[in-house]
C-alpha cells in the first residue's frame, strides 16, 4: 500500500532499496549482497537524510546551505566523493528540496561506482520510512529482523561505553520491530530474517531481488569476494559529536569482518552459549511473545513446557 501523502509525487525511476532494522541484524551482509550486484550502488550507513529533508522543506534555503548538511555530517567522510561535484550538482538543481537534494547525492554515488540505481543501508531509517517515502515514492523499505539476543550480544561487543540493560534493550527491540511493522502497513515494504538469509542465501535474495524488481545475478552470492575491498571506505576514525564518541578505524573493521567470509549458519544462536542466564531471563520477560512469533526457541517457554508435562 502506498503513502498517501506521496501521492502528489511520481516515481523518478525503478525501485529504490532503504535496508533498515535493528543495528546489528544483518543490514550490512544484505547491502553488500545487493551492491554486488552490477546495476546496484549501496553507500555506507549515509544517517543525514533526515536533517536534509528538514532543513530542505523549508523554502529558501540556497544550494550551499544544502550542501554543508550533508558535508558536514560526520559520515561524509566514508563516501570518497568530491565535495566540488556535490556542490555543482546542487546548484544547478531547478530547485532545492528534500526529493532533489536525496537523489543528487545517490545518483552522484552511483555514477561514482559506474552503476545506474542506487539503494540506502541505514538501519535507523527504520523510524523514519514514511518520512522518506513521502519524498522518495519508489521507496521500497526492506527490514532484517534477527534474533533480538544475538543482535544484542553483537552490539555489546561494540559499544564504546556501558550498555543500558539488558531488559531495556529487549523492550526497544520489541518497539522498533512493532513500530516498523505497523508504518510497514502503509508502505512498500518486506522483512528478511537474518538467520534465513544465512540459512538459505540464495532464496532469500532472490525474494528480495523481485521486490525491488532487481533481475537476478549470482554475483550477489559472492558478495565477499568483494567485500572488504567495498567496506574499506569506512577504514577511518568516526569523529565523535555529541552523545557519540569517537569510533577508532579498526573498531569499526572489526564489526564486519564476517563480511569477507561466505554465510556462516554455525555462528547463529550465539546467545545460547555467550549470554548468561540472567540476561537471557531479562530479554525474554520483555519479549517472549515476538520472540516466539518470529519462531525463534525461548528457553523460558521451553522451561514451563517442560515443567507443565512433568
Amino acid at each position: 500500500m502506498r503513502n498517501p501523502f506521496s501521492r502528489n509525487r511520481k516515481a523518478q525511476g525503478p525501485p529504490v532499496p532503504f535496508i533498515v532494522g535493528v543495528t546489528r541484524s544483518g543490514t550490512t551482509l544484505l547491502r553488500l549482497m545487493l551492491d554486488a550486484h552490477p546495476d546496484l550502488a549501496i553507500p555506507p550507513e549515509t544517517h543525514f537524510v533526515p536533517s536534509l529533508i528538514k532543513a530542505t522543506r523549508k523554502r529558501g534555503i540556497t544550494c550551499e546551505e544544502a550542501h554543508a548538511i550533508v558535508t558536514g555530517h560526520r559520515q561524509w567522510g566514508d563516501f570518497n566523493l568530491d565535495q566540488g561535484l556535490l556542490l555543482e550538482r546542487y546548484c544547478a538543481l531547478d530547485r532545492i528540496d528534500p526529493e532533489t537534494t536525496i537523489r543528487a547525492f545517490f545518483e552522484l554515488y552511483a555514477e561514482r561506482e559506474g552503476k545506474p540505481r542506487w539503494g540506502d543501508k541505514t538501519p535507523n531509517y527504520v523510524k523514519r520510512m514514511k518520512q522518506i517515502e513521502n519524498w522518495i515514492p519508489e521507496a521500497r523499505f526492506i527490514h532484517m529482523i534477527r534474533d533480538g539476543r544475538d543482535a544484542a550480544l553483537s552490539r555489546f561487543k561494540r559499544v564504546l561505553k556501558d550498555p543500558p540493560p539488558m531488559s531495556t534493550v529487549a523492550e526497544r527491540w520489541v518497539r522498533k520491530i512493532e513500530d516498523a511493522r505497523r508504518d510497514g502497513a502503509d508502505l512498500q515494504y518486506m522483512e528478511v530474517q537474518y538467520e534465513e538469509l544465512v540459512r538459505d542465501t540464495e532464496t532469500q535474495l532472490r525474494r528480495v531481488a523481485d521486490f525491488i524488481e532487481l533481475p537476478w545475478d549470482d554475483s550477489m552470492l559472492r558478495y565477499y569476494e568483494r567485500a572488504e575491498e567495498r567496506l574499506s571506505e569506512m577504514h577511518r576514525d568516526l569523529p565523535g559529536e555529541e552523545g557519540k564518541p569517537l569510533r577508532p578505524a579498526d573498531h569499526r573493521k572489526e564489526a564486519h569482518v564476517l563480511t569477507s567470509k561466505p554465510p556462516d549458519p554455525s555462528r547463529l544462536a550465539r546467545w545460547k552459549e555467550d549470554m548468561s542466564p540472567d540476561d537471557i531471563a531479562a530479554f525474554e520477560s520483555a519479549a517472549t511473545p515476538l520472540l516466539l512469533e518470529l519462531g525463534y526457541e525461548v528457553i523460558g517457554d521451553r522451561v514451563t513446557a517442560g515443567e507443565s508435562g512433568a
